[in-house]
């Protein structure tokens, strides 16, 4: 997923419309990982998709747009360049965003709001540009990407969880806002699949200088590495982004990963919390 180190460039647009009949898509985050599995699977049935990142992909069978979700200019430009083309955005997908791993204690103020700025406030601004279209238009999908890591906080993770727990008590707040205005807003949480996330994952500065929790650390994301690594390619993912579009009335919440991911949530909603805790940090060897 693109990391938060995006410098604001104009949107630069690949054109390549495939007519007046089918649904316009805004990705971000389409350069890597989901969002790039999202954009092929959805230009492959037939949409018109604008795949947006910092950096454009080559190779790729979707319109690719350069843009930078920590710049309101060049979200609002891009937003702007897809509807002077189309006169309509039907679709929006956010999977723009990145990992820091590293303990609260050692992670500062900048390294969090920089974890926040692309996570959460970058979907926020894309949901802030695209709406206005939507409500003249009297429909629309909003899809945010969340992840598991939004319901259940994960050690030396912690404000890319907590990014995450934002993106869902906004997108609860936003789906009531916007469906007088005939805006449909989904969640996907998605467990751990194959992508090039965990490289792009950053250490903190303060981790990297101290061995205060370096054990602990190299231990809790030495699981969620093997985890990643040995993941499926998001296709699910992508098939429930799909679904979720054609669906008139879609759920708020959808999980999606392997089963045992998916039954985190439950166990943290069912049992005594000591004992999920205590089950969790065993998980990630932390007992």
């Amino acid at each position: 997923m693109p990391s938060s180190t995006q410098s604001a460039e104009t949107p630069q647009l690949v054109r390549n419309s495939k007519g007046p009949g089918t649904k316009v898509v805004l990705v971000t985050g389409a350069s890597t990982g989901i969002g790039r599995v999202c954009s092929e699977h959805l230009a492959g049935r037939g949409m018109t998709v604008y795949g947006a990142s910092r950096s454009v992909p080559s190779g790729v069978q979707f319109q690719t747009l350069r843009m930078d979700v920590t710049s309101d200019a060049s979200i609002s430009d891009g937003i702007k360049q897809i509807h002077d083309q189309h006169g309509r955005l039907d679709v929006v997908i956010n999977c723009a965003g990145y990992g820091i791993a590293g303990a609260v204690e050692e992670t500062s103020p900048q390294e969090a709001m920089a974890q926040f700025d692309t996570n959460f406030f970058g979907a926020h601004r894309v949901c802030r540009a695209a709406i206005p279209i939507m409500r003249e238009q009297r429909t629309g999908v909003i899809i945010n990407i969340s992840s598991l890591a939004g319901l259940l906080a994960v050690p030396f993770q912690a404000f890319y969880s907590a990014s995450k727990f934002a993106m869902e008590g906004m997108t609860e707040a936003l789906r009531m806002e916007v469906r007088p205005f005939g805006i449909r807003v989904a969640l996907i949480e998605p467990g751990d699949f194959k992508s090039e996330f965990p490289a792009n994952r950053v250490n903190t500065a303060g981790s990297v200088k101290s061995d205060i929790y370096r054990e602990q650390m190299e231990r809790c994301v030495g699981v969620m590495r093997e985890e990643e690594k040995n993941g499926k390619t998001p296709y699910p993912v992508a098939r429930l982004v799909e679904r979720i579009i054609n669906d008139p009335s879609p759920r708020l919440r959808y999980t999606v990963g392997p089963f045992g991911e998916r039954l985190g949530p439950k166990l943290k909603s069912i049992l005594p919390y000591k004992l999920y805790e205590y089950l969790f940090m065993k998980h990630y060897k932390l007992g």
